[in-house]
């Protein structure tokens, strides 16, 4: 798709086509007036140099109602269309003391020993997608972002939280809309009430009979000392932890599975044991990056990104999924799929004070996930052209409406790949 240099350059939000957005506006500079929706403008970043030094930089905020002049000064209405990523009070918008408070406590359900205590709990939610996918007849066309991208996160975040089926499936469809970019200002207030009232409703239930999960584990600090925890920063913190936990790793395996199913040589490369299904993750996560752009950081005061400067207070967009194509980065092909290219720089986990704290986790899903899929169907192929594949209606995440494909005959469980 050719991108048309526009003043001010409007983001598309029905998101056709993000990567040839990106490098347009990276031909642009290091950073680019843009105009978000409801005609909010923000300086967009798409270079690796600028992004890191973004990230990294103290004088750069996640906290609209300390640091955005417009937000506190109620210019921005309550319905605007991204209200929901700018109104949340948890460790993803707080800033200084409050960040490192909060980012203490959630970070003890993400240590390494934990991660890899959940191991198990992966294996079994895969094995149970794959078996319900292997009573699919041979041939018959299955959306494998329905059926195995979506519920396995999706199910695997529930459990760490302690949600149930249930209320997990109800507040699916509020998460589905939150990164949606083409909504109106009344489903972008409906939205915010929905996902507040799911979180509301798991904590008084959690109250009432906690478990062995996270909120139940916030619930506690949040009431043995409440200068540890508001309970607007518990609810927001939940739902943080359920939005980022689900919604990038279900854009992680549909942009994997696609780019292996694109690339039939270098999925025989993998499959033979020739390169690790480590070489995808990662490979995957620099030319394909599940999130986007995330709404929004601040200037603190006034900074300078390579030569431009930001004043103080006005929104950055940082674009992840420009970064691992930067040709500065990765050079002339940056944009091209390899699996056995020996440098696959990314920032897709972030970078900084706010790097994801699930990542261990993510990477851990993501191995058994695909490494289980392909050896259950060593032989499933796309069932649409490369370009019939829908992208979703939003510039913030980075995947597929569906992703259509065809299983063969499975392998048994356990059986190994023939």
């Amino acid at each position: 798709m050719t991108m048309e240099r526009r003043c001010p350059y409007s983001l598309d939000t029905t998101g056709r086509d993000i990567h040839a957005e990106a490098a347009m506006l990276r031909d642009q500079g290091p950073a680019v007036q843009v105009e978000l929706p409801g005609g909010v403008m923000a300086w967009s970043l798409n270079s690796h140099s600028a992004i890191r030094k973004v990230l990294t930089d103290p004088r750069v905020t996640k906290s609209a109602r300390n640091h955005w002049p417009a937000f506190v000064n109620g210019e921005i209405p309550p319905d605007w269309e991204m209200i929901s990523w700018i109104a949340m009070d948890n460790m993803v918008t707080a800033y200084g003391k409050d960040h490192v408070r909060l980012r203490r406590l959630v970070g003890r359900a993400f240590t390494p020993r934990r991660a890899e205590a959940i191991r198990p709990r992966i294996v079994e939610l895969v094995n149970e997608l794959l078996d319900d996918l292997a009573a699919t007849p041979p041939g018959q066309v299955v959306d494998l972002r329905a059926r195995f991208a979506y519920p396995l996160p999706a199910r695997l975040v529930a459990d760490l939280i302690g949600m149930s089926e249930e209320a997990r499936a109800r507040t699916a469809k509020v998460i589905d809309m939150m990164v949606d970019t083409t909504v109106t200002p009344e489903q972008a207030q409906a939205v915010l009430a929905g996902w507040r009232s799911a979180m509301e409703e798991l904590i008084a239930a959690k109250r009432q009979s906690p478990g062995e999960d996270i909120t139940s584990d916030l619930i506690a600090a949040r009431d043995e000392d409440g200068s540890r925890l508001s309970e607007t920063e518990l609810t927001d913190t939940i739902f943080a932890i359920l939005g980022a936990g689900s919604e990038t790793t279900i854009n992680f395996f549909d942009n994997a599975i696609t780019a292996l199913l694109t690339h039939p040589e270098q999925r025989e490369l993998v499959v033979s044991g020739k390169v690790s299904w480590e070489d995808v993750i990662e490979e995957t996560l620099r030319v394909e990056s599940p999130l986007a752009q995330l709404p929004l950081r601040y200037a603190v005061e006034d900074i300078e990104v390579d030569g431009v400067t930001i004043p103080k207070g006005d929104p950055i967009l940082v674009n992840y999924s420009a970064v691992g194509r930067d040709p500065d980065l990765n050079g002339a092909d940056a944009d091209r799929f390899d699996v056995t290219r020996e440098a696959k720089e990314h920032l897709s986990f972030g970078h900084g004070p706010h790097y994801c704290l699930g990542a261990g986790i993510a990477r851990i899903v993501a191995g058994e996930g695909l490494s289980m899929l392909f050896e259950r169907f060593p032989d499933m192929s796309l069932a649409v052209s490369p370009a019939e594949l829908e992208p979703l209606p939003t510039f913030i995440m980075n995947g597929h409406r569906a992703l259509p494909v065809r299983l063969t005959h499975p392998v048994p469980a356990g059986a190994g790949a023939a």
